[in-house]
């Protein structure tokens, strides 16, 4: 897992150039630019950044929106960002009154960010609380130690994670965050599909991230159905490019829903309903 925060490197660089755009950016990530260093728009470059950028923006900024939604419309005030990476959400978004975002990863990289952002002069616009865990062992006792009460209802944040993991060990996350979740919380995640790991299009890039020593391992063709099997219950399902995820932005064609067997990438938010 430690291996999988050269993507916050190349994350933050895409999120910079997107907020970067003059006119049209999707959302704007003032602290992605000195997050990215060192390798961050090296790895973008070697991994094809012309389809990742659109891509990370679009995905992005559902996240964004998918904060927003939830905490607008719920009793949701802890907000939990699984594998944190570079995510700035704590100091971009308007937050409100009486959240905690609770931001998780190794230790190497909260300690990297901490002090990157103090460079910066960043402020937090919201309770935030790091968490140091290896997220390949046990890492809900660190969590709890850190103040998160799993009797309230929680926003989990997993995004750009599950296809760095094998289906074993997606299903053991998903198991594992349910086991924590009060009634009312959500899970806002992303998948790939199985053809695209397939896919010729995205052979390059795959080579690049295994390479580096962080391939894509998990795709799913169906995620309601892979998703209801722990307990998730789907309600909003986006590709990008589809109206509310980058419509107008993704350079692609957007495939319809029933054609199968197509390369695909899934923006989800999900309630719990229980095991």
């Amino acid at each position: 897992m430690e291996a999988v925060s050269y993507t916050a490197q190349w994350t933050a660089a895409a999120r910079a150039l997107e907020s970067e755009r003059t006119g049209d950016a999707m959302f704007d990530d003032p602290f992605a630019r000195a997050l990215a260093a060192p390798r961050g728009f090296e790895l973008l470059d070697k991994y094809g950044g012309g389809g990742l950028v659109p891509f990370i923006a679009i995905r992005t900024r559902y996240f964004d929106d998918s904060v927003e939604t939830v905490l607008r419309d719920g009793d949701v005030r802890q907000v939990v960002l699984v594998a944190a990476g570079m995510d700035t959400r704590a100091f971009r978004l308007t937050w409100p009154a009486g959240t905690t975002v609770y931001e998780i990863d190794h230790e190497a990289l909260v300690e990297e960010k901490r002090a990157r952002l103090a460079r910066l002069g960043a402020e937090a616009a919201v309770e935030r609380v790091e968490v140091k865990a290896d997220l390949a062992q046990d890492w809900l006792p660190a969590l709890k130690r850190a103040g998160f009460d799993p009797a309230r209802p929680t926003l989990w944040i997993a995004e750009g994670l599950m296809f760095f993991l094998t289906e074993e060990q997606v299903v053991h996350l998903l198991r594992t965050l349910g086991s924590a979740s009060a009634p009312g919380s959500w899970l806002a995640v992303d998948f790939v599909s199985k053809a695209l790991l397939r896919s010729p299009f995205s052979q390059s890039f795959l080579k690049g991230l295994k390479e580096d020593g962080t391939p894509w391992l998990f795709g799913t063709d169906e995620p309601e159905d892979f998703l209801a099997a722990s307990g998730w219950k789907v309600r909003d399902l986006r590709e990008p490019g589809d109206p509310g995820a980058g419509e107008g932005r993704w350079p692609y064609e957007v495939q319809p829903r029933d054609r199968r067997g197509v390369a695909r990438s899934w923006l989800v938010r999900a309630e719990y309903a229980g095991s």
